[in-house]
């Protein structure tokens, strides 16, 4: 996934002071003060104490994969994303961002798949901040954004698609919620990502975390899924019966065990089909007449 935020047009990334110098400094300064108020009893080092105070506020801490948006009286002046102790102009306002990845796992949604059918859908996101301007100033909350546009790209991809194939023979065929698995879920990544952009959120990977019928048509579904099982090992059954009522005349006949007429192969291969066939054991019944 191609990388937002080298493409970014408005973020720019700030590399500050150490922070570590200032507050040594900004400590001297208040010690300093406080010596001079008590050694000579001068209550002007209180300004130069206040005023230490005061810039030791500027400090910052960055912990690794997390920034600090700064803004100076409403105007965008930096992100700081390089971990450490730093300092910035005290009347900085700072917005801490994390950009770790995290994961979303939506709320079950009830929608109609392509041929209409209700069923029952949750995504489970993995995504990132990779532009801070955009995730701090293009929206109002780009949690609450992701949550939002996620839920709706996975109402439309359940539109796009059927759940199941219907025609049996071509399920290959078709690209189904239930079987496509990989070519849905990089349809529904796509579909994430370009809703994300907007808001610098780099999508790292979406999934179906669950899919099912709706409860209402739930039996009647699952009916035609066991109807689809008994259909197809009925058909197996019966492809291998046939080879074997045909081997068995075949040796009967190579063998000449014994001459059978058309009427008497009839009547063989109906007995042969019922017992190999049948989803019961055959009962056999002993001929002792000629």
């Amino acid at each position: 996934m191609k990388d937002l935020a080298k493409n970014s047009k408005f973020e720019k990334t700030k590399r500050p002071i150490s922070g570590y110098i200032m507050v040594f400094l900004c400590l001297s300064i208040m010690g300093y003060s406080i010596y001079q108020v008590i050694t000579f009893r001068d209550a002007l080092y209180i300004l130069s104490f206040v005023f230490g105070l005061f810039m030791i506020t500027g400090t910052i801490l960055i912990n690794p994969n997390t920034a600090k948006v700064l803004l100076l009286f409403g105007k965008y002046k930096g992100t700081v994303k390089k971990n450490g102790l730093y300092w910035v102009n005290p009347f900085y306002a700072k917005r801490k961002i994390s950009l770790r990845a995290s994961n979303f796992d939506s709320e079950r949604l009830k929608v109609n798949d392509k041929i209409g059918n209700p069923i029952m859908i949750s995504t489970i996101l993995v995504w990132r901040v990779t532009d801070t301007y955009l995730a701090s100033f293009e929206v109002d909350d780009y949690k609450n954004f992701v949550r939002v546009q996620t839920d709706a790209a996975v109402r439309k991809l359940a539109s796009m698609y059927p759940y199941d194939n219907f025609e049996d023979g071509t399920e290959d065929d078709q690209v189904t919620l239930r079987s496509s698995i990989n070519e849905v879920s990089e349809a529904l990544e796509k579909e994430i990502q370009e809703r994300l952009s907007m808001a610098g959120i780099e999508v790292l990977e979406a999934r179906i975390g669950y899919l099912a019928y709706a409860q209402e048509i739930a039996n009647a579904m699952l009916k035609r899924q066991q109807a689809t099982a008994i259909v197809a090992a009925r058909h197996k059954i019966v492809e291998g019966a046939v080879g074997m009522v045909e081997m068995a005349l075949q040796e009967l006949s190579e063998k000449e065990v014994v001459k059978l007429d058309e009427k008497t192969k009839a009547s063989m291969v109906s007995n042969l089909m019922v017992v190999l066939c049948s989803d019961k054991d055959a009962a056999p019944i002993v001929n002792t007449t000629t």
